[in-house]
């Protein structure tokens, strides 16, 4: 109760140098907006193409703040780690409905774009309550902000990172910084090691060896949320993947995560993925298994043959239930159909659902590797979608990757199910 008295009294406790005390002038003209809400990305790093990201950041902070949180009076607080120009702190407050938003930057000379940009947020507001800060602007680095306000036991509902590259070494800083019950924004964008290319970096970084497999992409997430597991687990935590979104621009790996109280001593989502070049299947190992991992189709274990990942997460990347939520308010906002930079949410999301079956297996297929071995044209990829369902099995498409399929049918059904199609079995 005292850690959570001190965080409502966060926005009275900050030090002067960084209160705003008075309307500044009318801001210059905008250049850019994102749903309705208009900003300057000024001489900042900002994209466009990750309007998406935000909006689903947006949402998913909106739900916690109605309804997801262990004290719904206390006031909602969000902290925008290396916030850029302030456009996600900015959206946090306009369209979220934060009580207060912490917007740092490590760049000072990013600071009069942002404080021109939320204060954007402040003349289009109704006037604040006497000695009430709605936001605060501060240029750190943010693994030393985020220890900073764990030792002044300073937490937070939503801690969003949208950091550069692999470098990992804030998620820790950030979990203790965060409520239970809130959730983390974790954002990697460091292909190479999610390729396999770089195995000692997503070791040292998500502590994950990672090799080249089919569907690296997917790996990139598993092995983001997979790191933020295990440093939550060394807290006395545990998380729970909210959604996991790859963007091919960068390409981008964003994984929201909610931290929940306790150690969760069952290790069945973290574990190994292994991939067979000879017959193309992949399966999970479990701790217990190490020694054990072999393929099905050759009576010897060739190392040459059998790729191992991990260990990582091996659960669902979304729960199912939080993106329906986030579907229906993207639909009350108007947001659902409409496309943004070519993502359409309602199509996106609806993806994202039914990759959240918990039958699935990690990875996907890829409809040339089955229509290669089966030795037929591809088949389309919902008429395979639909005869596997018939079959009895679990499968969807993916947005992770386009023309390839998840499902839990053995890739050597897959291929009878292509040859069947094409009336070739």
């Amino acid at each position: 109760m005292a850690a959570a008295a001190t965080a409502v009294s966060l926005p009275h406790s900050l030090s002067p140098p960084l209160q705003v005390t008075r309307r500044r002038p009318a801001p210059p003209a905008c250049s850019h907006s994102e749903r309705g809400v208009s900003f300057d990305p000024g001489s900042a790093f900002y994209r466009s193409d990750s309007a998406a990201g935000r909006d689903l950041a947006v949402l998913a902070a909106t739900l916690l703040r109605r309804h997801g949180r262990l004290d719904p009076s206390a006031p909602f607080l969000c902290l925008d780690a290396m916030c850029g120009c302030g456009v996600r702190a900015l959206r946090y407050l306009a369209q979220a409905g934060a009580d207060f938003v912490w917007a740092n930057d490590a760049s000072e000379a990013l600071r009069p774009i942002i404080l021109t940009n939320l204060s954007r947020f402040e003349r289009g507001s109704p006037p604040a309550e006497a000695g009430r800060r709605r936001w605060v602007v501060s240029h750190n680095d943010a693994t030393r902000l985020l220890a900073e306000r764990y030792l002044r036991r300073e937490y937070f509902d939503v801690i969003d990172v949208d950091s550069f590259g692999g470098d990992a070494a804030y998620v820790r800083a950030a979990l203790l910084a965060l409520k239970i019950g809130g959730l983390l924004y974790l954002t990697s964008t460091d292909w190479r090691s999610a390729r396999g290319y770089g195995s000692r970096s997503s070791l040292s970084s998500y502590g994950a060896y990672v090799r080249p497999m089919p569907y690296p992409n997917e790996v990139g997430l598993r092995m983001v949320i997979g790191g933020a597991a295990r440093e939550a687990a060394l807290l006395g935590f545990h998380i729970r993947p909210v959604f996991s979104y790859f963007a091919y621009h960068g390409p981008i790996y964003r994984v929201m995560v909610q931290l929940c109280n306790g150690k969760d001593n069952d290790t069945s989502n973290y574990g190994f993925i292994s991939h067979c070049k000879s017959c193309g299947q992949s399966q999970t190992f479990g701790f217990d298994e190490l020694g054990r991992i072999s393929c099905g189709c050759t009576d010897r274990t060739d190392v040459d043959l059998i790729a191992v990942v991990g260990p990582l997460w091996t659960g669902p990347l979304h729960d199912a239930s939080f993106l329906t939520e986030m579907l229906s308010l993207a639909d009350e906002w108007g947001w659902a159909y409409t496309s943004e930079n070519g993502v359409t949410l309602e199509k996106l999301l609806s993806m994202m659902i039914e990759e959240s079956d918990p039958q699935l297996p990690p990875g996907y297929i890829r409809l040339d590797e089955i229509s290669r071995r089966a030795k037929v044209n591809s088949p389309p990829l919902s008429t395979l979608i639909n005869s596997l369902r018939k079959e009895g099995f679990s499968a969807c498409r993916s947005h992770i990757g386009t023309n390839v399929i998840k499902t839990n049918c053995p890739i050597s059904s897959c291929i009878n199910v292509a040859r069947e199609i094409r009336n070739l079995r």
